[in-house]
């Protein structure tokens, strides 16, 4: 039993084996008791955007990410890591802030100062792009004389020789290179990975590419070895990655994939397509030209990674197959051309019900906001990324202007227009902590920023009220994941459960993400924390 609070008040809970039995005041207590001792008890948060392998990759190699978001701690950071290392072929790992270098991109001879002997490969924080440095390039060929791949670019210097950024598909220059990566090494990965996760409050996720990508192998295989062995102790969807640059025969293959590697607490069942890039490197899809450092348009639009009647293809035979589409949409013509594919799928046949979604919307054209509610497509809302920060103010909304920069991160209008509402992190990109994303859904500015000088509240109109943005990141996630009987506290729901140090409902919203993680129980039995 749990004797406290849930969000709807005083009430104790009584759990019996994986469910919750009972939910009201003052029922009789039996076996063991948790005292919340003021605190919340919370269903347990599910991320739907995740990628907890590589997330727990990072944390075990040179994890730029807690790094103090300057260019010499960086390479203090990564000069440490090589020289506790001298035997390690490659420098692998990542985390840095584009923010904190001119233009987002730094460059190989700085980091030829922290790794002169060995080559480096540390993809940024949103990973769409990696920062190398000279015995990289020369490792791989690339020069002057390199073509940009076409769903990518090297930045270059004036003459043309490569810099030391490589921005999306430009990456694939290099990751065929690097040392493998050793099964136990994945293992343990995953294993770190969860245990952050679990230690957050997060009783399940999606992860958001399951397939060799940006250095990283197939996370698929490491999925389906700890759930046969038992050691996934979340629930977890797998999100198939759907290769950009191949076509509808690669449908078997997915197929066959499900099948193989869905077993026990890991479900291979959803696909991801990744439509377009970032906002910050300028290859996200725009409906219009993005902007130059002066303000006059440009002849760059971004990047549609598949031809929007490709994509319309890909998705109606994805959704034919019984396969959910996850779909990465930051730019307005990447989320037009999303909904335009699920637009056009046929009526669902009875039964069908694989819960699309899109994911990021950074960017949302005012006459697409309705139509999630019409398409039923849900919304996958990465909050943290909706305030003022370096990144933002500095990389993409001059580039945006300040009209499209307006329609930034649109959740309030989305949940006004009906729009069902998952929530997820896109850690490593940025931190998985449910509670200081529901803060910053609800402030529209990080924890913390309040009253700091130029961090006033990013677009506040789009802010979500505290009781939806939990929702989203609880009940909206689970059913993303098919877990109509996660996410809630009620008789019959399965026992995936947070207790939390506070009510976040009890006090000001400035201080939402104040709040901690005291234990965490799946399935009514205890996984992180203290009871």
């Amino acid at each position: 039993m749990f004797d406290g609070h849930d969000h709807a008040g005083r009430a104790d809970v009584v759990v019996e084996g994986d469910r919750i039995v009972a939910v009201g005041p003052d029922l009789p207590h039996r076996g063991r008791v948790v005292d919340l001792d003021g605190g919340l008890l919370s269903p347990g948060f599910v991320d739907a955007h995740v990628h907890a392998v590589q997330g727990g990759l990072e944390r075990v190699r040179c994890d730029l990410a807690p790094v103090p978001e300057d260019a010499h701690a960086y390479l203090e950071a990564v000069a440490a890591y090589a020289h506790a290392r001298p035997d390690v072929p490659w420098i692998l790992g990542g985390g840095w802030s584009m923010a904190v270098f001119p233009g987002g991109t730094p460059t190989a001879a700085e980091l030829d100062h922290a790794v002169p002997d060995r080559p480096a490969f540390l993809p940024n924080r949103d990973h769409h792009g990696a920062w190398v440095n000279t015995a990289a390039l020369e490792r791989a060929g690339i020069d002057r004389h390199t073509p940009d791949p076409p769903d990518g670019r090297i930045e270059r210097d004036a003459q043309g020789d490569p810099t030391g950024t490589l921005h999306e598909g430009a990456m694939r220059l290099v990751t065929p290179l690097l040392p493998r990566t050793l099964d136990e090494d994945y293992d343990a990965a995953l294993a770190e990975g969860q245990r952050y996760l679990l230690s957050l409050g997060v009783t399940g996720w999606q992860d958001a590419i399951v397939g060799a990508y940006a250095g990283m192998d197939d996370p698929g295989p490491i999925y389906a070895r700890a759930a046969h062995r038992g050691a996934l102790t979340a629930y977890v969807v797998g999100a198939l990655w759907w290769e950009r640059d191949r076509g509808l025969e690669q449908l078997a293959e997915l197929r066959r994939r499900r099948e193989e590697l869905t077993q026990g607490r890991f479900r291979a069942t959803s696909v991801k397509v990744m439509q377009d890039g970032i906002a910050e490197n300028g290859t996200a899809a725009m409906l219009e030209p993005y902007l130059d450092r002066c303000g006059h348009p440009t002849s760059n639009r971004g990047h549609s990674f598949l031809d929007a009647a490709v994509l319309a293809r890909a998705v109606a035979a994805l959704d034919a197959d019984g396969f959910q589409v996850h779909v990465h949409a930051i730019g307005d013509r990447g989320v037009r051309e999303a909904l335009d594919a699920f637009e056009a799928l046929p009526p669902r046949s009875a039964g069908a019900d694989l819960r699309h979604h899109l994911a990021h919307l950074q960017v949302v054209h005012p006459d697409d906001v309705p139509r999630f509610a019409r398409t039923g497509v849900a919304a996958n809302l990465q909050t943290l990324w909706a305030c003022h920060e370096p990144e933002m103010d500095e990389l993409t909304v001059p580039y945006l202007g300040e009209r499209r920069s307006r329609r930034q991160y649109p959740f309030g209008d989305l949940h006004r227009a009906d729009a069902r509402l998952a929530a997820g992190s896109d850690w490593p990109v940025s931190t998985p902590d449910p509670l200081l994303a529901i803060h910053t859904a609800v402030n529209r500015t990080t924890y913390g920023a309040q009253g700091r000088a130029g961090t006033d509240p990013f677009l506040p109109e789009q802010a979500l009220d505290l009781v939806t943005a939990f929702a989203a990141y609880t009940s909206g996630s689970a059913w993303i994941n098919h877990r109509d009987d996660a996410g809630v506290v009620r008789p019959g729901a399965v026992a995936d459960l947070v207790v939390l140090d506070r009510d976040p409902f009890a006090g000001p919203v400035e201080d939402i993400g104040a709040t901690r993680v005291v234990s965490t129980w799946v399935d009514g039995v205890l996984v992180a924390g203290r009871a």
